[in-house]
């Protein structure tokens, strides 16, 4: 079975639930502009409480697998967010009542992909605010786009080659190599609207990145079992993608 047909509904059309996203947004601009100052009337910490919403909605399932008894004192100021402190109690709670097993096995796979869902809302509220300037800014997309690709491109070519030069074997090289090149644009978008503001070039940057990443990893899973079989032939072939499992899933499990 190919690669692409292993993978969950959600993974395979990321970009396109993405695209819709954009699309709904920017249709429920034009239908009533002045949702925009009506999104924004209630505002949390200077961002929009229906925006806020989304952001919380990214962060804690992403904030819900930190390890954090291994994080000493990074979590002394006051200020690291609700996400955080969601995500701290939700682990402590329960890994208490239910064990690490359980929660790692059987609640983080579940809310994980909820964070999607979060991202695709918070999408649709920011189209739906700031749509017409996306709309008269096209080539914004395409700027921001080519550099994502170089990144993804340089930092897995690289990072495969230098771990093969050092005699890693093909599974820590490929895992090496997609965990450099992983992103986590839940997050991004969280940080860049609450640094920069909604209708910054950062917001919009972190909106895009979805759309490039699906397709780049995925692309970059066939050229890492291309390189299996140039750069390591006696290596037993590659264990394909577990089902539901797409690179978008693989490279956050990397990084947690």
């Amino acid at each position: 079975m190919k690669i692409a047909a292993r993978l969950s509904a959600i993974d395979r059309f990321l970009p396109v639930w993405i695209f819709a996203a954009m699309g709904l947004g920017i249709a429920l601009g034009r239908v009533y502009p002045a949702i925009g100052p009506m999104l924004d009337t209630v505002k949390v910490g200077g961002v929009s409480l229906p925006i806020a919403v989304g952001l919380f909605w990214m962060m804690y399932p992403v904030l819900a697998k930190v390890r954090y008894g291994k994080l000493g004192s990074v979590g002394a100021n006051g200020k690291l967010g609700l996400p955080l402190v969601a995500g701290a109690a939700t682990r402590g709670l329960l890994v208490r009542a239910k064990g690490e097993s359980w929660y790692e096995g059987r609640f983080l796979p579940k809310i994980g992909p909820t964070a999607l869902l979060g991202l695709l809302y918070t999408i649709v509220l920011m189209f739906a605010m700031q749509g017409d300037k996306i709309v008269r800014l096209p080539l914004d997309v395409v700027r921001i786009a080519i550099p994502l690709v170089l990144y993804f491109v340089i930092m897995f070519g690289s990072s495969f080659l230098i771990a093969k030069k050092l005699g890693f074997s093909y599974e820590d090289t490929a895992s090496l190599a997609f965990t450099a090149a992983g992103n986590n644009f839940e997050l991004a978008i969280a940080v860049s609207v609450g640094l920069f503001g909604i209708a910054s070039g950062e917001a919009l940057a972190g909106v895009v990145g979805p759309l490039i990443e699906v397709p780049a990893l995925l692309a970059l899973v066939y050229l890492s079992l291309w390189l299996q079989r140039r750069l390591f032939p006696d290596a037993a072939p590659a264990v394909s993608l577990a089902a539901g499992e797409g690179p978008s899933t693989l490279s956050a499990r990397s990084r947690t």
